[in-house]
């Protein structure tokens, strides 16, 4: 039987530095960039919701599965997810649903929702520059649906374009140009090779840059030692401000909010409670108790030290995402993605690639994720909180809290 390879998502979150139509190095005036919110119906806002059960779901996968610093993109695996739903159908689409968090035959609203994030992300903040892309790269030997280009088309606002996957090096170069293109140069390339029985790539490239709202003093970053798990310690560059910040402590964690821009965007750093581990953290959060304790954050002058630090990480997800409940996408005798192509497809990987850099000025960060298909063969108290043992990050939009990026470093 002939067999034919359908990557069906590099998918690319940013964060980094770039010059587009919007220079976020420029000043803005904080009274022509007012906060922005989100508009959404009543059940994309529940899809905001239940999208933050899974990048706390995918969150704790992932660091169960890693010692070591981490930055992964759950908004890029939500978007790739999305577009995958499109090609599914039966209990395939019903688990690619489930595993989103929006529930079994959704697939109308999830793309709805998909293109309200697409339209609305990148207008929050002139202080902020996000921009996302997709693309559909065809084989012209074969083809896809038009039923589902057309619906990638008009909720992804994907664009589709036939290429000679025969001609190799113009094929692979095509690829790579466009995740440059759309990512800065900052992921010149993606793909060493594709192959004539290829089906098609499908890509999605989301940017972003933005600035603290209140950077760090340089002359305040000095070393200091952090502390790993194992009790053993190394010396990380230390950035040390005293501002007004959102914090808020349970039980299980602690965590404080640092605004980039209007606020529309923000990170939050998670630390573990006294005696409890990263661990404890991400096996408790989930979407309903996640947004409890950040509508519960209030305004204290905490003394905060946060490393100044860069991370790159790789993972392959086949494991993961079956155990979070889509092992049958996976499955060549029974996947059902006939809503995408004639042919019987399944998928067959799932990576992703990220980077991120934080410093006083702000933080900039890519991930590239790619999947393969193949033929079916508390207030005004003084709070120290001194980031100098492992700690979580995520960077997420305000109003509904959508998680863009999830993180740890671990110093190691």
């Amino acid at each position: 039987m002939r067999h034919f390879y359908f990557v069906s998502a590099i998918s690319v979150i940013l964060l980094a530095a770039v010059a587009c139509e919007k220079n976020v190095d420029d000043i803005v005036d904080p009274a022509d960039n007012p906060l922005k919110k989100l508009e959404l119906t009543t059940r994309s806002a529940d899809f905001a919701r239940r999208g933050n059960e899974f990048a706390f779901a995918f969150l704790d996968k992932v660091n169960k599965g890693s010692d070591k610093d981490f930055i992964v993109s759950p908004l890029s695996m939500q978007f790739l997810l999305g577009m995958i739903l499109d090609g599914a159908k039966g209990q395939t689409a019903d688990e690619i649903c489930e595993v989103l968090g929006y529930g079994a035959g959704e697939v109308g609203a999830v793309n709805e929702y998909c293109q309200s994030m697409l339209e609305q992300l990148p207008e929050l903040d002139k202080a902020t520059k996000l921009s996302i892309a997709n693309a559909v790269m065809v084989n012209k030997n074969y083809s896809l649906l038009d039923s589902y280009k057309s619906t990638v088309s008009k909720y992804f606002d994907a664009e589709v374009s036939n290429l000679d996957f025969s001609n190799n090096k113009a094929a692979t170069s095509a690829i790579n140009t466009w995740c440059s293109n759309h990512t800065n140069g900052l992921i010149p390339e993606v793909i060493k090779t594709v192959s004539p029985s290829a089906l098609a790539y499908l890509l999605n490239a989301v940017y972003f840059k933005s600035q603290w709202k209140n950077k760090f003093p340089k002359e305040n970053t000095s070393n200091a030692t952090f502390t790993a798990d194992d009790g053993s310690t190394r010396t990380v560059k230390m950035m040390r401000t005293g501002k007004h910040l959102l914090y808020q402590d349970d039980d299980i964690l602690r965590a404080v909010r640092l605004p980039f821009g209007n606020e529309a965007y923000s990170m939050i750093v998670i630390l573990p409670a006294e005696g409890k581990t990263l661990s404890d953290v991400t096996e408790n959060l989930d979407g309903e108790s996640w947004a409890k304790f950040r509508s519960s954050m209030v305004s204290c002058d905490v003394d905060l030290w946060l490393p100044k630090f860069e991370t790159k990480f790789h993972i392959g997800l086949n494991g993961i995402l079956s155990a979070m409940g889509m092992p049958t996408a996976f499955n060549s005798m029974i996947a059902d993605f006939s809503a995408m192509s004639k042919e019987d497809v399944c998928l067959s990987s799932v990576q992703q690639d990220a980077v991120i850099k934080v410093d006083e000025d702000g933080a900039e960060a890519a991930a590239v994720s790619m999947a393969a298909f193949t033929t079916a063969a508390l207030p005004g108290q003084h709070i120290a909180f001194h980031a100098d043992k492992p700690f979580l990050y995520l960077i997420t939009e305000s109003s509904t809290g959508a998680i863009l990026f999830a993180g740890k470093y671990a110093g190691k």
